[in-house]
């Protein structure tokens, strides 16, 4: 899955004759990758990261998304490899949960109706509702494949930019780089001497 990010959008932004169109979901969503990206690459901060995030979610018209990521994505429409590699992920995770969700459904299933059969076979068919109870999961990940993809592509970006933050952090607290102490003013060894 390579290419330029402006090939993520159904209509390139950047041409004059789709800039008035409607923007979707999913073309937010791929400025969003963009930004996310940005951010875990220490290029937007988190003051930034949310400016610009306010304005995909207030843009109504595709011309106004490139003008957001204009110093973010090199005009010869290089690719992003993080949002690529986290699209790659999410979709591997979504068949992990699609086959658990299928196995979770198989099984119960498969014994309630030996059970029934091996029973009271011409009965009230009663594992029919043990078959809606465990496969209604798996029907609505079928159902919802782009849907549960992108959540667990949100999942990962939040789980990025949580690890990000958490390394920015650590980094206060580090010596700096000439060797001296970066000390906080709640660091008890601020006060040591």
């Amino acid at each position: 899955m390579s290419g330029s990010i402006w090939e993520r959008f159904p209509h390139d932004p950047r041409h004059p004759e789709h800039a008035p169109l409607r923007a979707s979901d999913r073309d937010r969503d791929v400025v969003n990758d963009v930004l996310g990206a940005a951010y875990a690459d220490g290029r937007l901060t988190p003051e930034e990261l949310d400016e610009r995030g306010d304005q995909v979610a207030q843009a109504k018209t595709l011309g106004e998304l490139p003008p957001i990521i204009r110093d973010l994505v090199a005009s010869s429409g290089a690719t992003v490899p993080v949002v690529l590699d986290r699209r790659a992920e999410a979709e591997s995770r979504y068949r992990q949960q699609r086959q658990q969700a299928l196995w979770s459904f198989l099984t119960p299933t498969l014994i309630c109706w030996v059970i029934y059969l091996a029973t009271m076979a011409g009965g009230f068919p009663w594992p029919a509702f043990v078959m809606i109870g465990t496969g209604m999961h798996y029907v609505r990940l079928v159902t919802t494949r782009e849907d549960s993809i992108l959540s667990i592509e949100r999942d990962l970006e939040k789980k990025e930019r949580k690890k990000l933050e958490k390394q920015r952090r650590m980094r206060k607290w580090l010596p700096a780089p000439t060797g001296e102490q970066q000390d906080s003013p709640d660091d008890p060894r601020a006060n040591q001497g």
